[in-house]
């Protein structure tokens, strides 16, 4: 059997992070996946709603980056969680994410280059070198 899927989409959310009780970190994300299709001479969106669970360092990062409207790109398996509640079996889909890669939002794309380096702050060199400089 194969179990693997790949989604791109914007999350509705900012990620929230928790840890197990053996310290293991993990985000929970929901993610918008739009899809466009054409009826008549009419093009509609379906937009799909679905739930990323993310591991590790990898969850960390998703709290610490991502929030809502943030694109990203997340790949993994299906996985139906199944539990009751008030007497009604309730289930849901979810992606187990063994990858989650930050997408730049449309409005970074259209920046040019030079302006980008300045998003860094302090990792940024100095635009001037003295020779009081220790280096």
């Amino acid at each position: 059997m194969f179990n693997r899927v790949i989604l791109i989409g914007n999350l509705t959310k900012d990620p929230e992070v928790r840890y197990t009780p053996g310290g293991t970190p993990v985000a929970t994300m929901r993610l918008a996946v739009t899809s466009k299709y054409k009826q008549g001479d009419d093009v509609k969106d379906d937009t799909l709603f679905i739930d990323a669970v993310v591991f590790g360092k990898q969850a960390e990062s998703c709290g610490h980056y991502l929030s809502k409207g943030s694109p990203a790109l997340v790949e993994g398996r299906l996985r139906e969680r199944k539990w009751e509640s008030d007497g009604v079996q309730r289930s849901k889909v979810e992606v187990i994410a063994n990858t989650v890669r930050f997408l730049p939002r449309r409005d970074q794309q259209q920046r040019p280059a030079r302006s980008e380096g300045t998003d860094f702050g302090e990792s940024a060199p100095p635009e001037e070198i003295t020779d009081l400089e220790p280096f």
